[in-house]
């Protein structure tokens, strides 16, 4: 099993975006990286506030809902895909040279997207924002997983949380700033566009400093006064380590892909169509909701989705991840089941439910790195969790289709009002509790897929702990 030395030495050599030229010297803190991390994140996080271009794209360019939200699903199925093909390449070059990667694909996307706005040819917004946006999205999302792992080996769950914090708080900048652009812009093709070019330009600057800011530790490095914590009573940690070729082999991994598949197929659903959702859910009352009430929805749930991140995945270090996971998939399902039953009867209730499964949703992501490697090992984490990604393309595919085509299928039908989406708040009740049995059903991995062990010497590579380094 190659150690981090090994990955150095074939990792790409000499240029600044190499992984030997990214490792941190003795006096380098590790809380610089959470903040390198989150300059990928909040950028790209911009995916959850698609909703609020939907629905000008769909006057601009007369689209359904449909097609208006191909960009965002094909969006996350490159993430997935670029995630779990990417993965491997993330490992051996380090997260410098994935952060670039992904600050090019993502900033390009938006520039194409412009492009086929001002043009009128829908077909490249969905080439740049969704295919070469979304390799963006892949690589840029697990760009820092396993480095911050390496630098926070007392508190991986908090760690993971930070950064993945960011993605889903994404929204929360970008959902206020993409309407203000469209209300001095216009909602015209070139008002879209225009947007779209901004967004690009503004994020490419932005993400550029998580690239100069990275690091990755020294080999052996370790927190001052923390040793490895004992696992005894502690079945799903685990010491040994597991190579992302095994894991995918294991029932564990594909416990867990059914797991985040479902939570975020639940929770994706609301998110792609929250703007245009709650303005349908309550259009026949005597309080509907306005356009700029929709986006200031967007950016409560994309608050409850950040909240969540660092908030349940700190809880997962005290309490362990497969009793979160019992929380966000259980009471997450007793949320949905209060929407369906309340109706438009209330909206605070509505924004409340709705914000607690978001909370779930982005807590179930930040959740997941760490599962894994209780579960794995840190051997190759960031390459697991690349391939665990593919259950978000999968629910990037699911949850904004039965959304979408079940409110369009009952809107034709003449329904109106929450009648527009009963039969999908039922469907996701149904795919939250398959995924709470897959839970369930995960146990320690077999012993026969670890990795054979190496013999270290103790103290030898484990170098001084850098100023702050606490």
């Amino acid at each position: 099993m190659p150690e981090d030395g090994q990955i150095l030495k074939n990792s790409t050599s000499g240029g600044f975006l190499s992984r030997a030229r990214s490792v941190a010297p003795p006096t380098w803190s590790r809380w610089l990286v959470p903040p390198a991390a989150l300059s990928v994140h909040l950028s790209i996080g911009q995916a959850y506030a698609w909703s609020v271009f939907k629905p000008a794209l769909e006057e601009a360019l007369h689209l359904s809902g449909t097609q208006s939200a191909l960009p965002f699903q094909l969006g996350i199925v490159m993430l997935g895909l670029s995630a779990a093909f990417g993965g491997p390449l993330v490992e051996r070059n380090g997260p410098r040279w994935a952060m670039f990667v992904s600050t090019v694909c993502f900033s390009l996307g938006f520039l194409i997207a412009a492009l086929g706005v001002a043009t009128g040819q829908y077909w490249l917004v969905v080439f740049g924002y969704g295919i070469v946006g979304g390799i963006g999205l892949g690589i840029g999302y697990i760009s820092p997983v396993s480095t911050l792992m390496k630098w926070f080996p007392d508190r991986p769950g908090m760690a993971t949380g930070i950064a993945i914090m960011g993605f889903g708080g994404g929204a929360l900048i970008a959902s206020p700033w993409s309407a203000q652009m469209l209300s001095s812009f216009g909602t015209t093709t070139g008002g879209i566009a225009t947007a779209f070019v901004v967004h690009g330009v503004v994020y490419a600057i932005f993400m550029s400093l998580g690239v100069f800011l990275i690091r990755v530790p020294k080999d052996g490095w370790r927190p001052a006064g923390w040793t490895p914590p004992e696992t005894a009573g502690r079945a799903l940690i685990t010491t040994a380590n597991v190579s992302a070729r095994n894991a995918i082999r294991t029932p564990q991994f594909w416990c867990l892909w059914i797991v985040l598949c479902f939570n975020v197929t639940a929770g994706i659903g609301i998110l792609e169509k929250a703007a245009p959702m709650i303005t349908n859910f309550f259009a026949n009352t005597s309080t509907p909701v306005s356009v700029s009430a929709a986006a200031g929805f967007v950016a409560l749930l994309s608050l409850a989705n950040m909240a969540g991140r660092l908030a349940w995945s700190s809880a997962s270090d005290a309490i362990g991840r497969k009793n979160m996971y019992r929380v966000y998939l259980g009471v997450g399902a007793l949320l949905y089941l209060v929407i369906t039953l309340a109706g438009d009867s209330a909206s605070f209730v509505f924004i409340l439910c709705a914000m607690g499964i978001l909370s779930f949703y982005g807590g179930g992501f930040a959740t997941a790195p760490a599962y894994l490697k209780d579960l794995f090992g840190t051997y190759q984490v960031g390459a697991i969790h690349g391939r665990l990604l593919t259950a978000w393309s999968t629910a990037g595919v699911l949850g904004p289709l039965i959304v979408n085509a079940i409110a369009d299928s009952q809107e034709a039908a003449g329904k109106t009002g929450p009648a527009l989406y009963t039969t999908s708040l039922y469907i996701m009740i149904a795919l939250l509790a398959i995924g709470f049995v897959a839970n369930e059903l995960i146990r320690p991995v077999n012993p026969k897929y670890h990795e054979p062990p190496v013999t270290e010497a103790p103290e030898k590579n484990i170098a001084a702990v850098p100023q702050g380094g606490s």
